[in-house]
Order: C-alpha cells, then sequence, then structure tokens
C-alpha cells in the first residue's frame, strides 16, 4: 500500500469518514462503516447521481428492489454456473490473488521498463486465457512461461488457478436444506429486470426508457483488501437503459460521454481519468468499457458501461415463462428490448473523491492537509467560527448558524484557536468558514473564508447566503 494511501485511510478513520466493522471485537474483513461526515459524503454523492439520472431524465424513473430474491432468478442470469474469479494462492505468503490481474500488473511492468513489444504479447496471451474453454489453465500457463512472482513475498511458489464461485448464500425459514436455500443478491441489476414490465406499465414509459437504483450487493471476495476499494458489502448505483434491438451502439456512446462528464462535474480531474475496453466480455454484452481513474494503488475501475443485448430479459422469459416483450406500437411490432447500463460504485465512488480531494500544502512556512472537495459534495459546507467564547460573538455566530442552516449543512466551532480550527475544518473538507469577530457584533458583518484559496472577505451577514450560493455554483477545480 502506498504512503499516500496510507495517509487516506488513516485521515478518514481520525476525522469519522470511515471505520473498520466491528473493530472492538478485532474487525470483520474487508467491511467498512461510515462515520458522521462518511455518511454525509455518501448521502451528497447519492442524491447528486439520483438527480442526474432520474431527475434529469424524463423517462427514467427509479426503484429500490429487494436485496433477497426468488433463487431462480440468479439460475437465469447466469450467476450460479458462471460468476467466478481465478485465484491463485502464493504457497511461501499463503495470500491470495486474482490470477488475471497478477498477469496485468506484469504487463505493467513490463510497460514501464519499455518493453512494449513483449508487454504486447503477453497481453495478447491474456485476451486468449480469458476467452479459453478452461481459462484457469491457460491463466496459470501464462503465469509459469513469464514465471510471474508473487507481490508479496517475492516468490515463483504457486498454486493451481481455480475458479471461485462469489455469492453469499443463505436459507429462508427455520430448516437449512436445499429447497430453501437463496442467495445475497451479488448485484442489483437484476432486481430491475425482473421489474420490467412493473415500471414500465406504473410509469407509462415507451422504449427507449430507464430505470434506475442504488443499493447494497454482497460478494464473497476471495481477495477483498486495499480499504473501501474492494468490499463484501458494498452499494452500487445502476441504471438499465432498455432500447430497441439495433439501436444498442447509439445509446451506449451516449451515456458512455454522459457519465465520464459526471465524474468531471464531481471535482475529478479529466488527466485522473480514461477508458478501459474489456479483453473479454461477459456472456451477456456486445460491448463493455469500464472509467478507471488513478489511484494511490494505480488505474482501477469506478464504473462500467455496459451493452448487455437481450439477455437478461430473454433469460428470464425464459426461466419464468413470463412474456417480458414490448409492443412498439408506432413500428407495430413485438421485441425484447436491448439494455445498456451503466453501474457506478457507489463506495468506490468515495474514495475516488478521498484520494482526488486529498492535498498535503505549504502555508507561510507551515504544512496542512487539505481535502478539496466539490462543495456541493463535502459533508460539511460551512464552518461557523466565533473568535472568542465571550463579548456576544457566540451568540451572532448562532444567529449566523440559523441562518445559513435552511441551505446548507454547517458547523459549530468555538474551541481552540482560530489557526487551529481553520485547520480542522479544512482537513475535513469543508469548503467556506465563517468568521464572526467583535466587527460583527458591532456592525453585523462577517469574514468569510475560502478553503481552497485561504483568502477572506467581509460581508453583511444577511449577504452570506447569496454570496455562497454563487460560490459553490461558479466553483471550479484545481
Amino acid at each position: 500500500m502506498s504512503d499516500l494511501f496510507e495517509k487516506i485511510v488513516s485521515l478518514s478513520k481520525r476525522r469519522g469518514f470511515i471505520f473498520q466493522s466491528s473493530e472492538i471485537y478485532g474487525g470483520l474483513s474487508a467491511t467498512y462503516d461510515y462515520g458522521p461526515l462518511g455518511v454525509e459524503l455518501k448521502r451528497n454523492v447519492t442524491q447528486r447521481w439520483w438527480n442526474s439520472m432520474v431527475y434529469r431524465h424524463d423517462n427514467v424513473s427509479g426503484l429500490d428492489a429487494a436485496i433477497l430474491m426468488h433463487p431462480t432468478t440468479w439460475k437465469a442470469s447466469g450467476h450460479v454456473d458462471a460468476f467466478n474469479d481465478p485465484m491463485i494462492d502464493d504457497k511461501t505468503s499463503k495470500m491470495r490473488y486474482r490470477a488475471d490481474q497478477l498477469i496485468e500488473g506484469h504487463i505493467d511492468r513490463l510497460r514501464r521498463k519499455g518493453k512494449d513489444d513483449e508487454a504486447e504479447r503477453v497481453y495478447s496471451d491474456l485476451v486468449d486465457a480469458l476467452n479459453a474453454d478452461d481459462a484457469a489453465k491457460a491463466l496459470y500457463d501464462i503465469i509459469m512461461t513469464e514465471e510471474i512472482r508473487s507481490p508479496d513475498s517475492g516468490m515463483f511458489d504457486w498454486t493451481e488457478v481455480r475458479q471461485f464461485n462469489l455469492m453469499f448464500d443463505t436459507h429462508i425459514g427455520p430448516i437449512t436444506n436445499a429447497d430453501n436455500k437463496i442467495y445475497l443478491r451479488p448485484e442489483t441489476a437484476q432486481g430491475i429486470f425482473v421489474n420490467f414490465h412493473n415500471v414500465r406499465e406504473t410509469g407509462r414509459h415507451q422504449v427507449p426508457f430507464g430505470i434506475a437504483q442504488i443499493g447494497k450487493a454482497f460478494r464473497n471476495e476471495i481477495v477483498a483488501r486495499q480499504f473501501i476499494f474492494r468490499m463484501r458489502e458494498f452499494e452500487q448505483m445502476e441504471m438499465q437503459y432498455f432500447v430497441k434491438p439495433g439501436s444498442q451502439m447509439e445509446a451506449f456512446e451516449a451515456w458512455r460521454e454522459e457519465r465520464m462528464q459526471w465524474h468531471i462535474d464531481n471535482g475529478v480531474r479529466p488527466s485522473k481519468l480514461r477508458w478501459h475496453e474489456h479483453e473479454k466480455l461477459a456472456h451477456y454484452a456486445d460491448a463493455a468499457q469500464d472509467i478507471q481513474y488513478e489511484f494511490p494503488i494505480g488505474w482501477q475501475e469506478v464504473e462500467g458501461i455496459h451493452s448487455r443485448t437481450d439477455f437478461d430479459l430473454g433469460a428470464h422469459q425464459e426461466h419464468s415463462g413470463k412474456k417480458m416483450e414490448y409492443f412498439d406500437q408506432l413500428a407495430n411490432e413485438k421485441y425484447i428490448p436491448y439494455v445498456v447500463e451503466t453501474s457506478a460504485g457507489l463506495d468506490r465512488t468515495i474514495l475516488t473523491l478521498l484520494c482526488e480531494a486529498y492535498r498535503e500544502e505549504e502555508v507561510g512556512g507551515d504544512s496542512r492537509t487539505v481535502l478539496k472537495f466539490h462543495p456541493k459534495l463535502a459533508p460539511v459546507t460551512v464552518g461557523i467560527l466565533p473568535l472568542v467564547k465571550k463579548d456576544g460573538m457566540p451568540e451572532q455566530a448562532h444567529k449566523m448558524e440559523d441562518m445559513l442552516k435552511e441551505h446548507f449543512n454547517t458547523f459549530y466551532d468555538e474551541k481552540g484557536a482560530i489557526g487551529r480550527r481553520y485547520r480542522r475544518m479544512d482537513e475535513i473538507g469543508t469548503p467556506y468558514c465563517i468568521t464572526i469577530d467583535g466587527e460583527s457584533v458591532e456592525e453585523g458583518t462577517v469574514t468569510v473564508r475560502d478553503r481552497d484559496s485561504m483568502q477572506q472577505e467581509r460581508l453583511p451577514m444577511e449577504n452570506v447566503p447569496g454570496y455562497l450560493i454563487d460560490q459553490i455554483n461558479n466553483w471550479e477545480t484545481s
């Protein structure tokens, strides 16, 4: 783990963004709890996603499907038979790895050394292996041929590659047997597909239209580390867009462009984002690309855009015996719609924003740690800071707080030197601080401090709400 990544993990706990789950009992691997600031950041991200997906599109409706679904759902979707990861163990360190990711890491190292031809050869072999009938053996052969060593121990002592199904199972009722076995959903998409007609009819939609959902999913990740990047319990922000067969690539490109812009509009620098095309398409897809962010741990997926064809609706029609066709009145024809999916990991988006916002700066010979969140995403928008706890300043500060609470999430802080309070606000990403001093009591003016520039401006109290709204709407990343 890089030094920068460790600093972000440490800050997340220290300031109340993210805690290890069940920490008093030693913690539970790959599960995390969102603290007071983390839950506010998460709420802001989900609301911003919902606004962009549902409220800004007349033909997209929301859904909140149950986590537990009929077990045949997962047979129809292919998860029971094909939801596997290829794993390999280092016999020395006992660490377990994704075989394909080991090979991808080897390819990246070759490219960094300028061995582009060799990297392309191994990449071609990887693509062939992922599409082979026996992918596990093909991946193992590459690791052996290339003599890829363990990242942790440096040893070349591997087990064979094996496939692991990632679904959690449980049982309904008092007796545990095969008849009442069900699964915790490994993705939220299937809840959308089985409700296709329910949402279409009640929402009075015609194709093309979309169904959006934010919800929990569960995967029994064999390799689960790197903080909240890969967890066993996580949240997805997904939208399934139903289109007429033959028009899916036009929709795919349109949503590709819109989803990349959403991340940029969140304050993520375009230079830290890129597209990654899948080497192997899933069994249901005819196109798939990922939005990747350059984390301190390297380029990793944040969101996927997939053209899923008519596989899902067709499979549920076959297994349920219920028609999933759509009657197009204008064309006077029936068809099973194709689907374009946008699927963003909420936790990975949170981690992206933490990594993107984190800065260490020199200020007047001192250092400060600051999270430069987009003001619309920051957990706390405005800090209210009376200069001292006397002379009417706390009372005036509370008046300012009451005025701003109608518009923003505020935090009142009167403890400690004003400089230290500024640093605390910087470290949790608060974009604006209002300082109330003696002049505030006498003349009704306050000082507004900008987190990024650290410049201050004096304003009448009644002008502050409008001023902050203008500043937030015109904010630009730096």
